[in-house]
């Protein structure tokens, strides 16, 4: 049957289960959106192409299918590749399409013209040129293959607008399943004597491709085996926090947990690499043995000692785990216990002072309000460090923020995450910079149909920056103030629920009343600006009422 390319390019999404495509439409890839029209796959329309972007690689996080973003030409990948530069560096599988001008425009610098490959050669797994429409359904099968595939991360396929509206004969590409790398029961085994001789091993767990299964059967024979488990920075939901979680290492983390790291006498990265935000810039856990768990032959992102390398994703190494008996050797349960009391102290909430709403006690009320059935969604900047610090995670998928640390991800990532998952809560925590990066993306939610609750921490400041000028130019802060409209009434302006808290005491009854709108809600939060994070080594729990 004949039909053009573009249409066999979203023939080719389906053949993919692909269940939404994000995108910002553009007059260079009409075809493919005419292709959309009559197809089961969801349109999801954004507002700028950075939004669109972070919503698909929310779609890739939570979902385990690479997320779809489509956009057009120069000044629309322009816009787009702060996504890739995410998934680049958080290996999160994206596909990314792009609308180019017509073949025949190529290089007499025409309108919106720039180099595929030369923008995103050097941050992407691939970048394609579909310049022989035949192969239309074949390219995409391979970029949503290679997205998945080794370690995950992202692709980038142009789409020249004059080669979309040819006719191919064509049939779709077969779906390229992904090989999972099993380890060999001699791995196995090396692993677990490994283990059985150490006295204080701990396992570090993080990046994608975790489930509830995998993440619970491997807390359940580590607290048997006596064996802590951390996670990688913002990975904080690939395991439940139950008795052998000791915490996360990464910006914000304890001073215990990073003291730890260097007390260890084995460590064993399980789905991460040791990289500079794990080990505080190479400084810490260089020296120990290191048995490392990933599908990633390079080892990408992983510093330094490497005595074993286990090819596997996480759930391929938790399903042949070894006995716990024979991975505890003579070792007690003390070292374990240690950390998961230290990780217990430390994520006790405890109240800053200052004026405004005190985020301590605010956080401990999010705690216990929001239902367990979450996802939380960060952008960047120093007021998600309360939610990193004070929310407990339960469940895989029930976290997106971006490890590379880009502004802007939390509101497009919950208007995703609620479409994705549209019986759990997704609860946007950003502060004020970070808030209005990507705020146009509220409208998505509305035009969707998605709830997600924004929780706007306003300070005036950026004040992660601001902190580092108080550190090494006190007295001299410059380039970090900002004016801010009333958030809520904002919000209330799509018809959502907007309230602005300004004292501690009504943060309580003021996200009870946001929980039970069934509207996408904001909380403009208003706070001190003098109050940073709660130091790494404060254990001061909140006083009860």
């Amino acid at each position: 049957m004949s039909q053009s390319a573009g249409h066999l390019i979203v023939a080719q999404l389906e053949a993919h289960r692909v269940r939404r495509v994000y995108a910002v439409p553009g007059e260079s890839y009409l075809d493919v959106l005419d292709g959309l029209h009559d197809s089961p796959i969801e349109t999801v329309v954004c507002r700028h192409e950075g939004g669109a972007g972070f919503m698909a690689l929310t779609e890739g996080r939570l979902t385990g299918t690479p997320g779809v973003v489509m956009v057009t030409r120069g000044p629309g990948a322009a816009n787009a590749m702060i996504a890739v530069h995410t998934a680049w560096q958080d290996a999160t599988a994206l596909v990314l399409f792009v609308g180019l001008i017509p073949v025949a425009d190529r290089e007499r610098d025409s309108f919106q013209e720039f180099s595929l490959t030369g923008w995103f050669g050097t941050t992407a797994k691939r970048v394609f040129v579909l310049d022989d429409p035949d192969r239309a359904g074949e390219l995409v099968a391979e970029a949503m293959h290679l997205a998945a595939s080794g370690r995950p991360g992202p692709v980038v396929i142009g789409l020249p607008e004059d080669v979309l509206v040819r006719q191919v004969e064509v049939a779709r590409a077969p779906v390229r399943p992904v090989a999972g790398a099993t380890p060999s029961p001699a791995e196995i085994t090396m692993v677990a004597e490994q283990l059985a001789a150490a006295q204080r091993p701990l396992i570090v767990a993080g990046g994608d491709g975790w489930d509830d299964a995998t993440g619970r059967t491997l807390m359940e024979w580590a607290a048997t085996a006596g064996i802590p488990v951390a996670t990688d920075w913002r990975a904080y939901d690939v395991v439940p926090h139950s008795a052998a979680y000791a915490g996360w290492l990464g910006y914000g983390r304890a001073d215990t947990l990073a003291a730890r790291l260097d007390d260890a006498d084995l460590l064993l990265f399980l789905g991460c690499g040791r990289s500079d935000v794990l080990s505080d810039g190479f400084t810490r856990g260089f020296a120990q043995p290191t048995l490392l768990v990933l599908p990633d032959p390079s080892a990408t992102m992983h510093a330094g000692r490497i005595d074993q390398h286990v090819l596997s994703t996480p759930g391929a190494f938790v399903a042949v785990l070894p006995t716990p008996e024979s991975a505890r050797g003579a070792r007690t349960v003390d070292w374990m216990t240690e950390l998961n009391t230290d990780q217990q102290r430390f994520a006790t909430p405890h109240p800053d002072g200052g004026t405004g709403v005190d985020l301590g006690v605010a956080f401990e009320v999010l705690e216990r309000l929001l239902p367990r059935e979450r996802v939380v969604t960060y952008g960047a900047g120093n007021a998600t460090i309360w939610g990193h610090r004070y929310l407990s995670h339960t469940q895989a998928h029930s976290l997106v923020a971006p490890r590379n640390g880009a502004m802007g991800l939390a509101v497009p990532s919950a208007v995703a995450a609620s479409l994705i998952f549209p019986d759990r809560q997704a609860v946007a925590i950003c502060g004020d910079g970070d808030f209005f990066m990507n705020a146009q993306e509220v409208s998505v939610a509305f035009a969707q149909g998605s709830t997600p609750l924004v929780v706007v921490v306003d300070n005036g400041i950026y004040g992660t920056i601001v902190q580092h000028q108080r550190a090494h130019y006190p007295g001299r802060a410059s380039g970090t103030s900002m004016t801010n409209p009333d958030f809520a009434a904002w919000m209330r302006s799509f018809g959502g629920y907007g309230e602005l808290v300004e004292r501690t005491e009504d943060f309580e009854s003021a996200l009870a009343s946001a929980l039970a709108s069934g509207l996408p809600a904001l909380l403009h939060v208003r706070t001190d600006p003098e109050t940073m994070p709660p130091p790494a080594g404060n254990t001061k729990p909140v006083a009860q009422s």
